[in-house]
């Protein structure tokens, strides 16, 4: 498969605990346009960030790897790797503007449901740093293609 244009939804959702509190939660929505292509182990989504998103001038990219790993980096302004994967504790490293800082993160499940034609990949994962929940974050992508 070739690399294709694709609309992408991808809803973040923060909870500041473990329960999934819908009270405690921050939702951001981002509406892109980005690219999506079959790789030997799955699939590779692109897009540029925004300034809505407080990363203008930096390339996301999300790689799928079915059910068994997703890695979220991103380059530009700012540089940061996330890998969530079933069964595995990761120390990433998170870009922001103000600096990087290491992070601990822990996958909760992975739902994938990517085919050549666009589809869905959801994933959730646990953040800390020094053991100390920072959040659980759920992301939802949907991607069609253009």
């Amino acid at each position: 498969m070739d690399k294709k244009e694709v609309d992408i939804v991808l809803i973040s959702r923060q909870y500041e605990d473990f329960d999934y509190d819908p009270v405690n939660c921050e939702q951001t929505e981002v509406l892109s346009v980005g690219t999506y292509e079959k790789t030997a182990d799955g699939y590779l989504i692109e897009y540029e960030e925004s300034e809505a998103t407080g990363f203008e001038g930096c390339t996301t990219k999300i790689e799928s790897f079915g059910k068994k790993k997703v890695v979220m980096s991103r380059r530009g302004n700012v540089s940061s790797e996330l890998v969530i994967e079933p069964g595995e504790k990761h120390h990433c490293v998170y870009g922001t503007l103000y600096g990087n800082f290491e992070v601990g993160v822990e996958a909760r499940k992975i739902t994938d449901k990517l085919t050549d034609e666009g589809g869905r990949l959801s994933f959730s994962y646990v953040v800390d740093v020094n053991s100390g929940l920072i959040g659980t974050f759920d992301i939802d992508i949907q991607l069609k293609l253009r």
